[in-house]
Parts: C-alpha cells; sequence; structure tokens
C-alpha cells in the first residue's frame, strides 16, 4: 500500500523520508520536544536527509521541469545512463528519480534496485500548489487518482488485473482486497457477486476497467483527476449491463419506451419467451399468470426492478422485486360475491347489493376518520350522535370537509412521495434534479399544505361538533390572508413547473424512472405527478362552488348567512389576486425574454410597471436606425419601443445561476425611444415601388430637429393598419392625449423618399455587403475620432455666439455634409435626415406638405 509522508527541513529545502524507519523516533522527540534544549538532541538523533531530484535522459531536457524544481528549491542532477548513478549515490541525499516514460528499459532498472520514482507531472502539481513533493514507496507518475481507493471484482485474468492494479499505483490510487466503506470505487468486470451487491447498497460508484485506462491515457494533463464527475459517468457500469430483458403486459407504447431505456443503459431486449433472456419484466397489475414456464435462471421481475435500477443507476437486486401470481382468497372471494352465474337471482342481487354497499362504505370517508387521534378525541368527550336524517347545510358541510380532507392527502402525496425524496442527500447515483429545478416544480406547495391543514382541522372540529348556528365562513375568513400569500407563487408558475417536469423526464433517464416507480403507488391513484400538481390550481374555485351550495342551505335568519357572503367575497379576491399576479408575472417572463435575446438591452428596460404589447418584424428602408435592408425587430411597451437589428454573428451562449444554458442572442441593441418622442406616424401610401411601409417622426431630445425611421413591415401579423393605430393609441396614453388618430398621417412615399423596390434582389444585397465594409476601412484609416454628434453640437455653438450672423457658404458646406451619411459606396439616405435641411432642397411642395406634417 502506498502511504504519503512529507519532511521539510529548517532551512526550507523539502525532504523526503521514510515514516516507517522514524515513527518511533519523531514519537520520543516529540515528546522530548516539551523540555529546553532538545533541540540539538533531536539533530543528533535523527537528522534530516535532504532531497535531491534526478532527471534521467529526456526528463533533463524539459525546461519546464527544471523552473519547477527551482520554484520550490530542491536540487537536482541529470543523468543520462544508470551506470551514472554510482557516481551520483550519496548518503547525504534522498535520491528521487524523474523519469518521462515507465514503460522503458531505465525505468525497469531503477525500478528492481527499489530507487524511488516518480513523473514529470508529480512535480509540475505539486509546484504549481506550493507543497512539498509527497513520498511514495511505489513509483508514482502522477496524482490524479489521488486519495482514491479502488476494489476489483469479476476479472478472471490474472495479467489484466496486474496491469490494471499498476496503472492504480502509477497514478496515486490504493487497492484493497477486501471491499469495506473506505472503498471509494469498485471496478467490475460482470454485475454479479457480492462485491456487486454490497457496492449498489452503499451507493458505491461501480466503473468499467476502461475507467483507469482512459485515465492513465490522460497522466499529463495537469489539473485533470480522475474522479470528476464529467470523466467518471463515461465510464460507470450501467444498470443493464450483461442484462438480456423481455416485457410482458405493457401496451405497445409503453413496451416501446421500455425497450429504448433498455439500450440506453447498456441492455438488450428480445421478444418474450426466448430463451436468451436474463430477465422478464411483468406488469403485475395487467398479467395474472405467465404463457410459459420460466426456467431457473430467468429472473421473473415486476416493472419496480426495471424502473428502480434506472432510478439508482446501478442494477437492482432482483430477490426484492420477484413477481409472484395474484392467487389470493381475498381475490377468489371478491370475484364469487360478484359472480353473475348464481342460481338464485334475488340472492345474486342481494349479495352484490352489499357488496357494492361495502364498496361505497370503504371509499366513502366518515366524518370522524379513525386515522387521526384529534378527531377520535374531539367525538368521545364532545361530539353527540349524528341524527338519521341530517340537514341539507350538513350534507354540504360535510362535502366541503371531505373534499378539504381528500386535498390535503393529496398534497401530502405530492411532498412525501415526490418532494422529500428528491430533496433527500446521499442519493445512490448522485441527485436526481437539481436544487432549482425542484424549487420550480414544487414551488410553494408545502405552505399550501399547512394552510389547508389548518382549515381541515377547523373544519374536522366544526363537524365533529356540529350545530346550525356554527360559522363555517368564519373558518375561511380566518385563513384568507394565508390564502393570497401561497396560491399566487404556485399558480402563476404552474405552466413553467410543467415544462420543467416534461424537459427533465426526456433529458434525464433517472428522473423517469423515479416518476414512473411513484406514480404507480396506490396513494397516486396511478395519476401522474402534472396531474396531482394541478389540484392546487383547481381548488380555489371548487370550495367557492361548495361555499355558494352552502349558503343556498342557509336559512336568513343564521348569522353565518352574510359570513358566508363575505368568505365568498375573500375567495373571488384571491382569485382575482391570482389572476392579476398571473398576468403581472407572464408579463415581466415576456420582458425577460427580450432582454434575453437583445444583446446589450438596456437595465431599465425591466420595471414593474412596463409590459410587451406587440412585437413587429420589419426591414430598414434607409441607412437609419441602421443600414438599409437589414432586418430590425420592433418591441412595443406600453411606454417605449425597443429597436434591435438581427446580429451578424451569434457567438457563445448564455449560462443563468442555476446552471441552465440560454441560447445566443440573436438581435443586437440600437435604441431604447420613449413613446413620447414620437411626433407623428406615418401611413405609406401602397404603390408599386413601395409595399408594406410606414415610417416614424421623431424628435429625440439630444437632436434639434425632427428624425424620420422609416421601415417595411415583414410579417403578416398583425396587419400594418392594426399596428398603427396601436402604436398611436399607447403614444397617446403616454402623452396623455385622447385623439390618438391625429398622431396618424398618410403620406406618398416619394414624398420621403421612401421604397421598397429590390430589397431581396442579390444586387441589393451586395451593395449592402459593400457599404459594410466601406464603413469598416473608413474607420479603420480615419484620423478623426470625433462623434458626428458632438461635432455638430460644437458647430451650432460656434454659430449661436456670432448674433446676427448669416451662415457663409463654407458652414453651408459643413452642414449638408455632417446631415448626410454617406459611405464610400456614395449612396445618400433619406430615412434618418435633419428635416429643414432636407426640405431646403426640396421642392416647394414638398415643404407645405412637410410644414402641414409638422
Amino acid at each position: 500500500m502506498a502511504e504519503n509522508s512529507a519532511l521539510t527541513s529548517t532551512t526550507g529545502s523539502t525532504s523526503l523520508a521514510d515514516s516507517s524507519i522514524f515513527d518511533s523516533k519523531v514519537t520520543e522527540t516529540s515528546k522530548e520536544n516539551l523540555f529546553i534544549g532538545s533541540t540539538s538532541y533531536v539533530e543528533e538523533e535523527m537528522p534530516q536527509i535532504e532531497t535531491r531530484i534526478i532527471l534521467v535522459q529526456e526528463a533533463g531536457k524539459q525546461e519546464e521541469l527544471i523552473k519547477a524544481l527551482k520554484e520550490i528549491k530542491v536540487p537536482f542532477v541529470k543523468m543520462e545512463s544508470v551506470e551514472e548513478f554510482k557516481s551520483l549515490d550519496s548518503p547525504e541525499f534522498e535520491n528521487v528519480f524523474i523519469v518521462m516514460d515507465f514503460q522503458d528499459s531505465v525505468f525497469n532498472e531503477l525500478y528492481k534496485t527499489d530507487c524511488r520514482v516518480i513523473g514529470p507531472p508529480v512535480v509540475l502539481n505539486y509546484a504549481q500548489k506550493g507543497e512539498p513533493l509527497p513520498f511514495s514507496c511505489r513509483p508514482l507518475y502522477c496524482t490524479s487518482m489521488m486519495n482514491l481507493v479502488l476494489c476489483f471484482t469479476g476479472f478472471r485474468k490474472k495479467e489484466e488485473l496486474v496491469r490494471l492494479v499498476t496503472l492504480v499505483h502509477h497514478m496515486g490510487g490504493v487497492i484493497r482486497k477486501d471491499f469495506n466503506s473506505k472503498v471509494t470505487h469498485l471496478v467490475a468486470n460482470c454485475t454479479q457477486g457480492e462485491k456487486f451487491r454490497i457496492a449498489v447498497s452503499l451507493g458505491t460508484p461501480i466503473m468499467k476497467p476502461e475507467w483507469i485506462y482512459k485515465a492513465w491515457e490522460r497522466r499529463n494533463e495537469q489539473d485533470f483527476c480522475a474522479s470528476f464527475d464529467e470523466f467518471r459517468n463515461e465510464f460507470k457500469v450501467p444498470p443493464f449491463q450483461d442484462c438480456i430483458l423481455s416485457f410482458l403486459g405493457f401496451s405497445d407504447e409503453e413496451k416501446t419506451n421500455m425497450e429504448e431505456m433498455t439500450e440506453m443503459q447498456g441492455g438488450n431486449y428480445l421478444p418474450v419467451g426466448d430463451e436468451r433472456c436474463t430477465h422478464l419484466i411483468v406488469e403485475e397489475n395487467i398479467v395474472k399468470e405467465l404463457p410459459f414456464e420460466p426456467s431457473k435462471k430467468l429472473y421473473v421481475v415486476k416493472q419496480e426492478w426495471f424502473w428502480g435500477s434506472i432510478q439508482m443507476d446501478a442494477r437492482a437486486g432482483e430477490t426484492m422485486y420477484l413477481y409472484e401470481k395474484a392467487n389470493t382468497p381475498e381475490l377468489k372471494k371478491s370475484v364469487s360475491l360478484l359472480s353473475l352465474n348464481t342460481p338464485n337471482s334475488n340472492r345474486k342481487r342481494r349479495r352484490l347489493k352489499e357488496t357494492l354497499a361495502q364498496l361505497s362504505r370503504e371509499t366513502d370517508m366518515s366524518p370522524f376518520p379513525p386515522q387521526t387521534p384529534k378527531s377520535c378525541t374531539k367525538s368521545s368527550k364532545n361530539s353527540t350522535p349524528v341524527p338519521s336524517k341530517q340537514s341539507a347545510r350538513w350534507q354540504v358541510a360535510r362535502e366541503l370537509y371531505q373534499t378539504e380532507s381528500n386535498y390535503v392527502n393529496i398534497l401530502a402525496t405530492i411532498i412525501q412521495l415526490f418532494q422529500v425524496p428528491l430533496e433527500e442527500e446521499g442519493q445512490r447515483g448522485g441527485p436526481i434534479l437539481a436544487p432549482e429545478e425542484i424549487k420550480t416544480i414544487f414551488g410553494s406547495i408545502p405552505d399550501i399544505f399547512d394552510v389547508h391543514t389548518k382549515i381541515k382541522d377547523d373544519l374536522e372540529d366544526l363537524i365533529v361538533n356540529w350545530d346550525e348556528s356554527k360559522s363555517i365562513g368564519d373558518i375561511f375568513l380566518k385563513y384568507s390572508k394565508d390564502l393570497v400569500k401561497t396560491y399566487p407563487p404556485f399558480v402563476n408558475f404552474f405552466e413553467m413547473s410543467k415544462e420543467t417536469i416534461i424537459k427533465c423526464e426526456k433529458q434525464k433517464p433517472r428522473f423517469h424512472a423515479f416518476l414512473k416507480i411513484n406514480q404507480a403507488k396506490p396513494e397516486c391513484g396511478r395519476q401522474s405527478l402534472v396531474e396531482l400538481l394541478i389540484r392546487p390550481v383547481q381548488r380555489l374555485p371548487s370550495v367557492a362552488l361548495l361555499l355558494n351550495d352552502l349558503k343556498k342551505h342557509t336559512a336568513e335568519e343564521n348569522p353565518d348567512k352574510s359570513t358566508l357572503e363575505k368568505a365568498i367575497g375573500s375567495l373571488k379576491e384571491v382569485m382575482t389576486h391570482i389572476n392579476e399576479d398571473k398576468r403581472k408575472t407572464e408579463a415581466q417572463k415576456q420582458i425577460f425574454d427580450v432582454v434575453y435575446e437583445v444583446d446589450g438591452c438596456p437595465a431599465n428596460l425591466l420595471s414593474s410597471h412596463r409590459s410587451l404589447v406587440q412585437r413587429v418584424e420589419t426591414i430598414s428602408l434607409g441607412e437609419h436606425p441602421c443600414d438599409r435592408g437589414e432586418q430590425v425587430t420592433l418591441f412595443l411597451f406600453n411606454d417605449c419601443l425597443e429597436i434591435a437589428r438581427k446580429r451578424h454573428k451569434v457567438i457563445g451562449t448564455f449560462r443563468s445561476p442555476h446552471g441552465q444554458t440560454r441560447p445566443p442572442a440573436s438581435l443586437k441593441h440600437i435604441h431604447l425611444m420613449p413613446l413620447s418622442q414620437i411626433k407623428k406616424v406615418l401611413d405609406i401610401r401602397e404603390t408599386e415601388d413601395c409595399h408594406n411601409a410606414f415610417a416614424l417622426l421623431v424628435r429625440p431630445p439630444t437632436e434639434q430637429a425632427n428624425v424620420l425611421l422609416s421601415f417595411q413591415m415583414t410579417s403578416e401579423e398583425p396587419p400594418k393598419e392594426n399596428w398603427l393605430k396601436m402604436l398611436c393609441r399607447h403614444v397617446a396614453n403616454t402623452i396623455c392625449k385622447a385623439d390618438a388618430e391625429n398622431l396618424i398621417y398618410t403620406a406618398d412615399p416619394e414624398s420621403f423618399e421612401v421604397n421598397t423596390k429590390d430589397m431581396d434582389s442579390t444586387l441589393s444585397r451586395a451593395s449592402r455587403a459593400i457599404k459594410k465594409t466601406s464603413k469598416k476601412v473608413t474607420r479603420a484609416f480615419s484620423f478623426s475620432k470625433t462623434p458626428k454628434r458632438a461635432l455638430r453640437r460644437a458647430l451650432m455653438t460656434s454659430q449661436s455666439s456670432v448674433e446676427g450672423r448669416s451662415p457663409s457658404s463654407n458652414d453651408k458646406h459643413v452642414m449638408s455634409r455632417l446631415s448626410s451619411t454617406s459611405s464610400l459606396a456614395g449612396i445618400p439616405s433619406p430615412s434618418l435626415v435633419s428635416l429643414p435641411s432636407f426640405f431646403e432642397r426640396r421642392s416647394h411642395t414638398l415643404s407645405r406638405s412637410t410644414t402641414h406634417l409638422i
């Protein structure tokens, strides 16, 4: 066995010493150190031996290795052959040899002479951590299996086992012959035997031999560890390795699913009755008798063995899941009671009636449940016998209690069968789900359970001590605030909970198996987890209906009449609050989706009062807000407009704090515009050269003139007319105007040089590509990095300083150059220009129309 020990001398140099030699002296000197003057005694009795590294052949040429030895301040020498060792041997040093290859002749000669041999990764690893070199009585090439304890089972060839053990020692691992609690990994060559069963019961990872071979291949990776989950999971023994399964009693869909799972988990499947099968999986609720006599080698097991093996990520023991014929006396008795072949028809009907009545009594819940100690105590002390003819009000109250009790039992089933096992620590095979996934699925179910348990207890007390004057409405008024706190978080995120279950069931076989096992239990009534989780969504409306029914059967003079009306009103408020919160939650989720989709989206877009109204896909018809022909997405919110373009190149992915990977952002942020900046909405008339186009007349606060943005809608929904009316309505709401229609202005495309001709042609796409390249080249060779906006402000400031002076020809020339955004392609843009200067170069007709527009 490998033992690790490291001694550091008082001078700071790293030393190696054999703990077996110095154990007794260390014990003695540790006691002597308690007395003054013991230091000289320790130095005389146990002299420190300095470690010296000998770099053998190619190791002496590794500069990185030499640098690491200098950092840890260990003396070293180089050696080309084993013959040189005699001249280097000295009792003053503990020689440690560094060999590049543990399979060549030099290593074999050093190993035969019991020399200490290590590999370069050991030096590099400990130098990086700043720790002394480890002691090992065996050759140690790397530390990728350090602190791992391995045990082997199922190997018949001694040569293979010796090879595996040697590699484990070379990587710093420890071998145990017998399996015990200290073993960290079992390396198995088969799925049978005592060691295998113990490893499954303890949850110890069971590995294939390939795990060791692949780890040895990565021995030179400095930060590699063989126990990393991502690496180790590739070589775990699958649950159905060496198993050939067949399935009996399942539907075609279930059988197909189970066959696919079998192959995923390392097994094979064959038809029922094939002699090569090792296991027959039986649907015990369907199959009452096997179609053939199974052989002694064939395991006939329930389906729970199949799903349990997948959940544990290891082959479960078959003895606990053996299939037995359902041929009990109880079953025979129930069949005889329901038999229709009895000679006496009257006796047949009477027995059938008694049987059905018995079943009804068993399924019908008593108002005094024997399982609840509290109710038993109360009924024995305080209750009076229930009259044979109860009032209609009592009947409805009893039904309310029964449904509430059933609902609490369902919530308890959800928590006990599903949530608690998923949250347990130390699960076999590791956690089935991540904590954030569990939180998303179950949400506030425990809080809802606590509230309704209290309601059930109060209803039980009322039913046990029934009196017509007792108030049921007070019970629900008492817990109305608790219902408001607990229900909205769950109901609002129920769809997300449902989606998480479906996604995890598809992506995680162990979770799928976990659901199969628990959903088959009688507590679930063969209902899925999603079907159970929808009950809280349905409960409050059901209670409201029962309270309404109770109010109808309550006398006018009964004080509970008005209380019930208040209770019904409080439940309606809770449901209204839930619906309103759900609407807000969905709106906030839509905004988050926009933030994730748009790269560089401003953080101030996230606001509690903001909601997404409409999304419209368009194409820019000018060089602004981006190049002509660019795909632009407009996100209309109730108070602002987010403008984003399609990204030319999408790189990387987004990973949330919970580890969930999101797709990369497909859009790039351009501008977030408050709706108050939109002065007019232009509906561009349809012509041969212009289709489905519109424009926005905008006055940004940083500009001195109006700006025109023009777009072509590419999506059929919504229609342009509806989109423009929707936009104008929200602009009017933002600026507090009632006449939203006055914001729309119909214009000819020629008046504003807007056209959609050849937007999708090859020539147009080539032109856009040339313009982009030209702009990049212009920016690269530009010696002036002054922004155009800053330069425009400077010019305006200089103009305002000279009062009464008319603009010169040079000033006009500069302003005209600034008003255009021409590239090397020389194509002017009418989409985003200073409208006053734009109109100076146009006809008087255009000037009059624009004046009327503004």
